[in-house]
């Protein structure tokens, strides 16, 4: 790699999997499980054209195309350094003709924005409300958490706006605002359709969900056995997490 494709002293280069390496600031946004996760709840069409909202560093993109998920995704992110950055990463992996970064807000997103209509979109959007818990280190993270440039309502109308009919949403938020996420999806004829809770272990409370969404779908809604990452009083991963990485895939929750 080019030395000066990325800074080192402010960021550095690291390995996702054998295929994928992705360029993160030593003090902003770093790649997540919550992240893979959600690539992994997401349907795969190799033919779909996708619209990830709050793209970050953007792994997701980078999954979702790495592992044929999708044929190409308009990565939305409204920093511009992140912005940036997702282009850089597009081009570390040579992926630059299937990832186009957009540094929009998408409280300004409309269905003519991209010219066409998507096939899925995913997103991973702030879960803390503006006036809630304390401030992060920088403002790249509280911008990231805080609900500061959009709110959940914002980014699910925006995604309803520009999904086709029959089109697939993705996101991951947190359980104690379960109520708002689903009482916007419908809001905005998304109709729920299945819902993934995720535990650290057997004995605690879920600290995740995940679900999925189709615009103007019927009435239906699914929910798994929970996800569990880790066995009782160890690190080490759960049957279910060991398939997940393995496949890229959480159908076998729903089995």
């Amino acid at each position: 790699m080019d030395i000066n494709f990325y800074n080192h002293d402010t960021e550095r280069l690291d390995e996702i999997n054998e295929n994928l390496s992705i360029i993160q600031g030593k003090n902003g946004l770093t790649f997540g499980t919550d992240s893979y996760l959600l690539g992994a709840f997401c349907k795969s069409n190799k033919n779909y054209v996708c619209c990830e909202l709050g793209g970050g560093t953007g792994v997701i993109s980078l999954l979702l195309c790495s592992k044929e998920k999708c044929k190409r995704i308009y990565c939305v992110e409204i920093q511009e350094y992140y912005s940036e950055l997702i282009k850089r990463n597009a081009m570390l992996n040579k992926m630059e003709d299937r990832i186009h970064p957009v540094n929009m807000d998408i409280r300004n997103i409309t269905r003519d924005t991209f010219g066409h209509e998507m096939n899925m979109v995913v997103t991973n959007p702030p879960y803390m409300k503006v006036d809630s818990g304390f401030r992060s280190k920088t403002s790249e993270m509280d911008d990231a958490r805080r609900e500061n440039n959009g709110n959940i309502e914002d980014f699910i109308k925006c995604s309803s706006e520009i999904l086709k009919f029959g089109g697939y949403f993705y996101v991951v938020y947190r359980p104690e605002r379960t109520a708002d996420l689903l009482f916007f999806m419908r809001k905005y004829s998304i109709e729920p359709k299945r819902m993934v809770f995720m535990h650290s272990t057997y004995n605690s409370k879920p600290s995740l969900i995940f679900a999925e969404g189709i615009k103007g779908g019927s009435p239906g809604l699914v929910i798994s056995k929970p996800l569990v990452v880790y066995k009782k009083d160890s690190k080490e991963y759960t049957f279910e997490m060991n398939e997940i990485y393995n496949t890229f895939s959480m159908n076998h929750l729903f089995t």
